[in-house]
């Protein structure tokens, strides 16, 4: 096919619409718009909405965080027939993280929809399952390359129907090296179809794409916004992965927000923040896509009424939530664009009040923290997790400030008399003593005990993250160049180059599924993983830079190909020799991985 680019105040675009209202949406997509608090479109939106409903391809030169998803989910769906329960549009995105995201988000688009199923499909997570929901009759697929090839290839996906069709952050796809899944995929796909193709950048390689498999498309490019909030006192902590659960409760102890809202990545990350903070006593609840919207209207309204004082949430289901009690925002886990940020912080610091927004990083997520501060221009403040110590003082400072109401509420004639004879039967009793005694039991301190674990490994990480940091703050002018890579702690320099895990070809695992299982849950990039064996029983993979326990002890609990990664060191040969005869290196190229994901 050919194609000949048009930018965006090209004849062909019209004026862009100032409201959803006057886009052209179908009834039931601007009933979910309406539902999901959206009332104007960003610039992304204003132009590409209308001209992929008017049947056009386009090519959108957009970042993440400008309001690509809607500007590809509705008109998708505007093009998919519920009635046919067949796969009628595909969208691919790098990571199986943002293959979830998109997902998500389109779900909440279609929820005026009777019928429509969305499926996500990505690697690291077993096959059968994504099967199964494909065989019930999904319209829409949204995964990463490698995946939706493998499904393609057992033919548990066809794409006889398919006539929409959206590459998603397509030069990041390029660059991890699915440049032959996406051309595989969209060779497969029917010729009468749409396109929507999405880049930040416009590298010659993503030019040819467009011009190979686009006809005629719009190119639209918008700019990259920055906007800060400066009413919001923006905060961060270090805090290994496994203990994030115990510091947000903590630091929800010690706040004196009238509510809080916690974000999170993922549906299954918000109930489980969600049920934890609630077994511990705390008055919260949880929102994501799964969560109907009548269900949701009654928590918000909980929310704003004072019934409900801690709010776990995702992206998508936070959208059009505006409540003025909230003052503290937790970012509990960091998010992957520095717009998202703004836009989850701007949830407080609202009607004039000051608010605060804290954000967890584990160690090895240092270089996404830089990202966001050089983007809003601010540098955000390290503090501490609060000790068990803190909590208590906490506790006790507002238990001691309702004694002058309590004492003027009267009946504390028992309390005197109970007092007065612990105090005679036990003459040595300081009453100073008692008293500090029955306000340590009353706040829950039962005393010291074995050293917390937790304090430890949080002041570990602090004062790793501190070292690691030192001098490279972006307002000394140090920040890198475009296209240098800052090292972050998320490898130990000179650490341990090959590890094994406990998958290999008898599973059916292939390389991006390895690759997107070490990305997805040890925190790492396409260029950190180097050369890949897979062996009969086993897999071996090269990390250069090593491994923190943090990453260790997520992968440790990741499965692929429905199988435990059970990653470790290897401490067999460097190559393939006797013991290992008759297995087959499958990856033999080294550098940045170009395995499937």
């Amino acid at each position: 096919m050919t194609s000949a680019l048009l930018s965006s105040d090209a004849p062909a675009a019209s004026t862009p619409a100032s409201t959803f209202a006057e886009i052209g949406l179908p009834d039931a997509l601007q009933r979910a718009v309406a539902d999901l608090g959206f009332e104007t479109p960003s610039a992304i939106q204003a132009q590409a909405i209308p001209a992929l409903l008017d049947g056009r391809d386009i090519v959108g030169v957009a970042q993440t965080g400008t309001g690509k998803t809607a500007a590809f989910g509705l008109p998708l769906l505007a093009a998919v027939d519920p009635s046919l329960r067949a796969v009628q549009a595909v969208v691919l995105t790098p990571t199986r993280e943002l293959a979830m995201q998109v997902a998500d988000a389109i779900s909440s688009f279609a929820a005026q929809i009777p019928g429509l199923t969305v499926v996500p499909v990505y690697g690291g997570s077993p096959f059968l399952p994504q099967q199964r929901a494909l065989q019930h009759g999904a319209q829409v697929v949204v995964g990463t390359p490698g995946r939706v090839i493998d499904h393609l290839e057992r033919r548990t996906l066809k794409m006889d129907e398919v006539r929409f069709l959206v590459l998603d952050e397509a030069d990041e796809m390029l660059r991890m090296g699915f440049a032959e899944d996406v051309e595989n995929v969209l060779r497969r796909a029917p010729e009468r179809r749409q396109v929507a193709l999405f880049s930040a950048t416009m590298p010659p390689a993503i030019r040819r794409v467009a011009e190979q498999h686009l006809v005629d498309p719009v190119e639209i490019t918008v700019a990259r916004q920055s906007s800060t909030v400066t009413s919001v006192r923006q905060t961060y902590a270090v805090v290994p992965f496994r203990h994030k659960v115990g510091a947000l409760s903590r630091v929800l102890a010690v706040s004196d927000a009238d509510a809080a809202i916690v974000f999170v990545r993922t549906r299954g990350a918000a109930e489980e923040v969600g049920s934890a903070l609630v077994e511990k006593g705390i008055s919260a609840a949880y929102i994501s896509g799964d969560v109907a919207q009548g269900e949701r209207e009654k928590i918000v309204d909980r929310l704003r009424s004072g019934a409900l004082d801690v709010l776990v949430a995702t992206d998508v289901a936070a959208r059009g939530l505006d409540v003025d009690r909230i003052g503290l925002v937790v970012n509990f886990d960091v998010p992957r664009e520095p717009e998202t940020y703004v836009h989850r912080i701007g949830r407080t610091g609202r009607a004039g009040r000051e608010g605060e927004a804290l954000s967890f990083v584990t160690p090895s997520e240092q270089s996404r923290l830089r990202q966001i501060e050089r983007t809003t221009r601010v540098q955000l403040e390290q503090i501490t997790i609060p000790t068990p110590a803190d909590v208590s003082g906490h506790r006790v400072t507002k238990l001691l400030d309702r004694i002058p109401e309590r004492t003027e509420a009267g009946r504390l004639d028992l309390y005197r008399e109970t007092v007065a004879v612990h105090l005679a039967q036990n003459p040595g009793t300081d009453p100073a003593d008692l008293l500090a005694t029955v306000l340590a039991l009353a706040v829950g301190d039962e005393g010291p005990g074995a050293r917390d674990e937790m304090d430890a490994e949080l002041e570990r990480a602090r004062l790793a993250a501190s070292r690691d940091d030192r001098g490279a703050r972006p307002d000394r002018g140090d920040r890198p160049e475009r296209g240098e890579r800052r090292r972050t702690n998320t490898h130990i320099a000179g650490g341990p180059a090959r590890w094994r895990v406990a998958v290999g070809h008898r599973d059916g695992v292939q390389p991006g599924a390895l690759v997107g299982a070490l990305t997805g849950e040890g925190g790492l990039t396409g260029k950190d993983v180097g050369k890949i064996d897979i062996f009969g029983s086993f897999s071996l993979v090269d990390i250069p830079g090593g491994l923190t326990p943090d990453a260790l002890d997520r992968l440790g609990r990741a499965r692929v190909a429905g199988r435990p990664l059970r990653i470790r060191m290897d401490s067999g040969p460097r190559s393939d020799g006797p013991a290992r005869a008759g297995h087959h290196a499958s990856r033999p190229t080294h550098g940045p991985s170009r395995g499937r994901s």
